[in-house]
């Protein structure tokens, strides 16, 4: 199983590759992080695995920070902070799903 502590740069770079397509699923604001934003992007990860978030400007911390807080949260990877887009990924407690492989 991928942790935080484990994943590989050739990991890392091939969900960034899978995530270039992703159309971002919610935003972080002026609102900062709410469990009802917490529930959808868990529940999102739980559907997908890998998600992708914006961060809009009038956030009231940087992009990094709040990913990195956000992932703690979700007890999820922070794969990439790209501009003000943050990708994340967690692997789904669901049996017959298909997992992503990288």
């Amino acid at each position: 199983m991928v942790t935080r502590e484990n994943i590989t740069s050739k990991q890392r770079s091939k969900l960034k590759s899978l995530a270039s397509t992703m159309q971002p699923i919610a935003q972080i604001g002026k609102g900062g992080i709410t469990d009802n934003l917490l529930k959808t992007l868990s529940d999102a990860l739980e559907a997908r695995e890998l998600i992708k978030v914006n961060i809009l400007q009038n956030s009231e911390d940087d992009a990094l920070n709040l990913a990195e807080n956000v992932a703690d949260l979700l007890d999820a990877i922070p794969v990439a902070v790209i501009g003000r887009k943050a990708i994340f990924y967690r692997r789904s407690s669901r049996q017959n799903f298909a997992h992503l492989e990288f």
